[in-house]
């Protein structure tokens, strides 16, 4: 057995040092658990006190400028958009700034480094700063595995998708290295000294699991730098899981039992299998193993999935679709944005769940080949979701709102305008007075096309029509762009109007060249006493725009500027 004989939960805390009893776990450790659960809590009280606060307390000046402050934290970002996935807003940046102070402290505050020890007399063994270090990189253990999952308690308390918490999960894994780090050296320090390292490695498990840890958790993190990720997906995609349950299971192996240490592996285990069996419960209970996806390609290079269900969702929302084909990727689930919305109560028939997709390599590149040549080909899948979304209230209910996708995320659009169109319904219960603008940016020439059929189609199957003063659609056509312009032409958004569709059945305005993203937002932002919600998907540079205009309007209710009194964005980074 590689374990300690006799094997226990908890480690003695018996002759465990020479100066003092051992209670390195309950002060670092714990100590650790405590910051990571205060500020979930800060930021799961802020979160309910927005979603429950009354109509009249958010009509309050004092109230606004309070919802605008921290808004301005969570859309102001860095100009460089190298830093825009490390750093997404400034109050990420506190966030992590508090966490790095905070384990600095812990880490380098208290003395001594390393005991007193000589040749003739030893007070301990281990050096008090690998210790504390060691103690504080378990503690992070259980928030590094449950921060990806899809359905986390974290989530579900702070209201924060699951994949905006992956920032956080790429930080705390940095910062659990650097702590195994400090928390390893000390340690060969000591021993060299003292002589007996060669002896450690070969008598103690401490070494060669801690080292095979070490190895696993390099290649975790430096496999997650974005530029090498994006580049070696395919790779890191295969490995990651892999490496990673290689490295707890080094890591509990490394742990040995110590004091409280398998504590930490129970709460992380706990925490990972509360949330996949949730997942899977709603796969298999909620929606079923009888659904079926049709593939239909509506130009080069779009393919439009749909799966009829019964299941209930919102703008912006995202399942996991995991399709049963005779080959190894049924194993993998992928991640779609939903561009449809519920059928309204009143039509008969089942929901139908429509995704547009841009194949690329991979299960979506496959069945775009199959969909080409058989038309309508269906195959089975599995549903994992919905998660994401705008969490604040419905786009509809601000006075006005824009809607800005670009690139894969252009469908995103589709489902928002749908919205508009049921709740102009005079009839409806849900009627909305309020003014929408979509802006698309695309290189697909033949988007326009399918995205006014998929409009028509919706229209005649609810039995509505369009709400003339109350939706606008631009499209810019980027392939249009002449090769000659240069990137300050582009910066300054000199988009050239191509044609009003005045063939078609819908007032869909179309342009030539990029849309002027920032002069957009900001002169939806700049109207009057009104309430505004932003919807951005697109690529970064598109994104870092959009959330440039949204933190300016919040400065401008913080100085009781003119303009709008609230100003809310919801972001969605799409490639």
């Amino acid at each position: 057995m590689w374990l300690d004989q006799p094997v226990t939960l908890h480690g003695s805390r018996e002759d465990e040092c020479e100066l003092t009893a051992e209670q390195s776990d309950w002060v670092y450790a714990l100590g650790t658990i405590y910051f990571f659960v205060a500020t979930i809590a800060v930021c799961t009280f802020g979160f309910w006190a927005l979603r429950l606060a009354p109509k009249s307390l958010r009509a309050k000046k004092p109230w606004q400028k309070l919802i605008s402050s921290f808004r301005f934290l969570a859309y102001r970002h860095s100009n460089s958009r190298a830093l825009y996935s490390y750093l997404p807003s400034l109050g990420v940046g506190i966030l992590l700034a508090i966490g790095a102070v905070f384990f600095f402290a812990m880490t380098l505050g208290p003395q001594p480094y390393y005991w007193p020890n000589t040749r003739t007399l030893t007070y301990a063994g281990s050096p008090p700063i690998a210790t504390r270090a060691g103690w504080m990189a378990l503690a992070c253990l259980p928030f590094v595995v449950i921060l990806p999952t899809k359905a986390n308690t974290i989530a579900s308390f702070t209201g924060v998708s699951h994949d905006r918490l992956i920032v956080f999960h790429n930080w705390v894994g940095w910062a659990m290295f650097v702590l195994a780090l400090i928390h390893t050296f000390p340690f060969i320090i000591y021993h060299k000294w003292k002589g007996d390292l060669d002896m450690q490695w070969t008598m103690s498990i401490f070494y060669w699991s801690g080292t095979a840890a070490l190895i696993c958790q390099a290649y975790l993190q430096f496999m997650s730098i974005s530029s090498i990720r994006n580049r070696y997906y395919e790779v890191f995609k295969v490995t990651h899981f892999a490496a990673a349950i290689l490295f707890i299971l080094f890591l509990f192996f490394h742990c040995d039992y110590t004091l409280s240490s398998w504590d930490y592996f129970i709460a992380a285990g706990v925490l990972y299998t509360l949330s996949w069996l949730y997942s899977q419960t709603r796969t298999y209970f909620e929606h079923g193993i009888s659904c079926k996806a049709t593939f239909e390609m509506v130009s080069d290079v779009c393919m439009k999935i749909t799966i009829s269900i019964d299941a209930k969702w919102t703008t912006a929302q995202h399942v996991f679709l995991r399709f049963i084909t005779l080959n190894t990727h049924s194993l993998t689930a992928h991640p779609f944005t939903i561009c449809s919305i519920p059928t309204p109560d009143k039509v008969p028939g089942k929901t139908k769940m429509v995704f547009y997709v841009q194949p690329r390599g991979g299960t979506t590149g496959r069945l775009a080949k199959i969909a080409a040549n058989q038309p309508g080909y269906t195959v089975p899948v599995l549903i994992d979701g919905p998660y994401g979304g705008v969490q604040n209230r419905p786009l509809t209910e601000y006075n006005r709102s824009i809607v800005v996708t670009c690139g894969s995320g252009a469908a995103l659009s589709l489902g928002t305008a749908m919205d508009v169109i049921v709740k102009s319904i005079p009839s409806s219960r849900e009627k909305s007075d309020h003014r929408m603008h979509i802006v698309i940016a695309t290189r697909d020439r033949s988007l326009v096309q399918w995205f006014e059929d998929a409009l028509l189609a919706f229209m005649e199957e609810t039995r509505t029509s369009w709400p003339q003063d109350q939706l606008e659609i631009s499209i810019y056509q980027t392939g249009f762009i002449d090769s000659t312009r240069t990137s300050s032409d582009e910066e300054k958004g000199d988009s050239n109007k191509v044609t009003s569709i005045a063939q078609g059945k819908l007032p869909i305005t179309v342009y030539s060249g990029r849309p002027n993203i920032s002069a957009l937002v900001r002169e939806a932002t700049l109207e009057s006493n009104s309430t505004v919600g932003i919807l951005a998907c697109g690529p970064a540079g598109v994104l870092q725009e959009v959330q440039s205009e949204a933190a300016a309007a919040q400065l401008r209710i913080l100085k009781s500027e003119a303009g709008a009194r609230e100003v809310y964005l919801h972001s969605e980074l799409f490639s």
